[in-house]
């Protein structure tokens, strides 16, 4: 379950990556005024994105990231509204709860304006009001300004929208310094429209296409201004729209039609997919609002493509395709909506490595880590184009398929997947397993590629007790689980297409690795499992979150488990908010490091979700409670990628992580993952039944009403209440023969 793609640290963007053990990864993300001094707002569709200040601009300048963003590429870095040569004074900004648009309202400082034969006079404060609306469909960015006169008196008003685009590929914008760059052609400019482009040094043309409604009355390369007169009360509307790389040469529709038609598609889609999933709706009115949001994120994260929905991982540095990311989103997603487990699925299985490419670490079978499209990638300065570089991308794919079968029941689905099924456990048993002692390790074969290609992905994130970096290649212990837990799945698989020897060797397989697993790892002083084994099986005695997967895979022995979950719960792990990565007391414990001493919401999922598993629902509910309590004090109760793990303070939210990603797609799934874990919930596709396993409610929900859950072409609701500290039951819907099951 990986960070997307490298090692966000807060490390100078110049440092130079290097085979050596203790110098960072090259691509970092630096941390000067990105997301950590400005408040900014993002929107996303598809393949573009957008990042925005309070005030709806794009600044531009050294460490600023802001811009729209299409196949990696900002196509435009500057965005600029004045009024009578001024800006405008921010009210307030606020994005709609299913992420459809931006809406920022603003107005006037005292002005000095020309207002016509009356010369130059005076406009107080607060008279005029602006409010922009905003939002992005397919490759276009839609924006309605409306200025209203609120004077007594009529007013002559110069509004001017300043532009930009300097097409820098998004390493480039985040950090990544490039000794050479393409050439930026002629602006075209005509009386409503300005045409901006970029002939990269990968001999392709990126451009980006303004177009204003009504007509300015001034257009350059720059900026369009536009004079108004406005009445007392009376409004005026300016549309514009910014389109990537467009494939119309004249849009049939103008602007302020495309705007209106656009913004009813962008809500209807969105309400459309959104409907597939099932719906929570609790006693806690702001765990409802916590929950709708996750739900919008989740859904504008996702993106369709021709093999169904996909979940990017993250705004605004992972707006792209990930392997890791996008399975671990699928498993938390899937008693909501299993489609989005298909859809990825099917994408992976067809973006599968079949050749050995060491540029791109892909080996045959391999399951992807990333696609990127900008110049950077194609030319090879990154090596991210179509890069293979985690190691658990692939077990974790066996898994998602397992998992989708026994929540599905679609066994044509498994049928058609079964030959890249195969493929990906025989990299497992011959490229994972680099020296042949039933242990999957990685090691870079890109000089340029990540260091470390587990979940934790920092350079500097697996080490030994006196805090040396290990040296691979690596043995990481939640690898071996997925591994474990993906056999298993193949085998279970396997019998449902008949395939009966093959599941048996994989059962023998599995129970194998069981045995050895835990003869390795295990470090009975410390009541855990090594974090990893070192490239000469040594094993890095440090306590870590990635103990707790070993949980959700089903490999831990029960009398381990408890000492697990102990320590997990324990005051040097659980900061309050949630479970560290590392706890408090280990050499490079650090409570601002990007995977030493942070806290992970999808780490925290997976965990509780294994907890429960065991049988530890208590502590499943007070990881959820944590998480739940961090959510109040997160912008639009919207958890972010991660936290600083400093203890709990009262009165205090947890520290923000400065570039953490939000929304990010496992962040947004990890409190609909924690109600299925609290309340054991699974599904039976051949019985047609919903199971609720010993059940519990965290103490901030009394009550709790799950809408629309579906198995079998059925559905019901089911309304779940603590009483007595157990919780009760009741159908209060029902759609075909499902049956509700109750296990106290």
């Amino acid at each position: 379950m990986a960070t997307p793609n490298d090692d966000p640290t807060l490390v100078p963007a110049s440092s130079d990556a290097s085979d050596g053990p203790n110098k960072p990864d090259g691509f970092p993300v630096g941390a000067s005024a990105l997301l950590s001094e400005r408040r900014l707002h993002t929107l996303k569709h598809a393949d573009l994105f957008g990042v925005f200040d309070q005030n709806g601009n794009i600044l531009n300048g050294p460490g600023i990231a802001d811009g729209l963003y299409y196949l990696d590429t900002r196509h435009l870095s500057r965005l600029s509204l004045t009024v009578c040569d001024q800006p405008p004074i921010l009210l307030s900004a606020t994005l709609r709860e299913n992420n459809a648009t931006l809406s920022c309202d603003l107005t006037n400082p005292d002005l000095e304006i020309d207002d016509g034969e009356a010369g130059r006079t005076t406009l107080s404060h607060d008279l005029l009001h602006v409010r922009r609306t905003r939002f992005l469909r397919d490759q276009t960015a839609f924006e309605r300004v409306q200025i209203r006169n609120y004077d007594v008196e009529p007013r002559r008003i110069v509004l001017d929208i300043g532009f930009g685009a300097d097409f820098a590929d998004l390493f480039e914008a985040r950090g990544t310094r490039r000794t050479r760059r393409g050439t930026l052609a002629d602006p075209v400019v005509a009386a409503d429209t300005v045409l901006l482009a970029y002939d990269g040094l990968d001999r392709r043309r990126r451009s980006t296409r303004l177009r204003f409604a009504p007509t300015p009355d001034r257009l350059d390369d720059r900026t369009a201004r536009f004079e108004l007169t406005l009445k007392p009360g009376q409004r005026a509307l300016v549309y514009m729209e910014v389109s990537c790389d467009p494939e119309d040469a004249a849009p049939e529709r103008d602007p302020a039609e495309a705007f209106l038609f656009s913004l009813v598609e962008a809500r209807r889609a969105l309400r459309l997919s959104s409907s597939r999933a099932a719906a929570i709706e609790s006693s806690n009115e702001i765990f409802n609002e916590a929950i709708r949001r996750c739900i919008s994120d989740i859904y504008m994260l996702v993106t369709e493509k021709p093999s169904g929905p996909y979940p990017y991982a993250g705004v605004p540095w992972y707006s792209t395709a990930f392997g890791r990311d996008a399975i671990i989103t699928a498993i938390q997603c899937l008693w909501l909506d299993p489609t989005i487990a298909r859809g990825v699925l099917t994408y992976l299985a067809a973006h599968q490595a079949d050749k050995e490419d060491p540029v791109a670490d892909a080996e045959p079978g391999k399951i992807l880590h990333e696609v990127r499209h900008g110049e950077m990638a194609e030319l090879g300065e990154v090596p991210f184009r179509h890069y293979y570089g985690s190691v658990d991308s692939t077990p974790l794919f066996v898994m998602l398929a397992g998992e989708y079968l026994e929540r599905t029941g679609d066994v044509a689905a498994i049928a058609a997947l079964w030959p890249n099924i195969e493929r990906a456990l025989e990299w497992i048993d011959r490229h994972g397993d680099r020296d042949g002692d039933g242990l999957v390790e990685y090691g870079r074969r890109n000089h340029e590629g990540l260091a470390n290609q587990g979940w934790k992905d920092s350079f500097d994130s697996v080490f030994h007790a006196d805090g040396a970096l290990a040296e691979g290649p690596i043995a990481l212990c939640e690898v071996q689980g997925y591994v474990y837990a993906a056999k298993r799945a193949a085998a279970a698989m396997g019998r449902r297409l008949g395939h009966n020897s093959r599941a048996a060797e994989l059962e023998a397989a599995a129970d194998h690795l069981r045995i050895l697993f835990n003869t390795t790892f295990w470090l009975d002083d410390l009541g855990t499992y090594a974090i990893a084994l070192d490239g000469q099986k040594r094993p890095c005695r440090v306590r870590s979150s990635n103990a707790g997967h070993l949980l959700y895979c089903g490999i831990v022995p029960p009398e381990r488990a408890a000492r697990i979950v102990s320590g997990l719960m324990g005051r040097t792990f659980f900061s309050g908010w949630g479970i560290r990565t590392i706890p408090a007391g280990e050499a490079r414990y650090n409570p601002m490091a990007y995977h030493n001493g942070s806290v992970w919401p999808h780490d925290n999922a997976i965990i509780a979700l294994g907890m429960a598993r065991y049988g530890y629902k208590n502590e499943a509910a007070r990881v959820f409670t944590g998480l739940f309590d961090a959510s109040l004090y997160a912008d639009l109760r919207r958890l972010p990628e991660l936290f600083c793990g400093f203890a709990r303070q009262r009165g205090e939210g947890p520290v923000r992580y400065p570039v953490a990603c939000s929304p990010q797609a496992w962040a947004a799934a990890t409190l609909p993952s924690l109600v299925q874990a609290s309340l054991g919930l699974r599904f039976d596709p051949s019985g047609v039944a919903v199971h609720f396993d010993r059940p519990r409610l965290p103490a901030f929900l009394d009550e709790l009403t799950l809408h629309n859950l579906s198995v079998g072409g059925a559905r019901a609701t089911v309304h779940l209440q603590r009483v007595d500290g157990e919780v009760a039951l009741n159908v209060i819907d029902r759609s075909g023969p499902i049956q509700v099951v109750l296990t106290s």
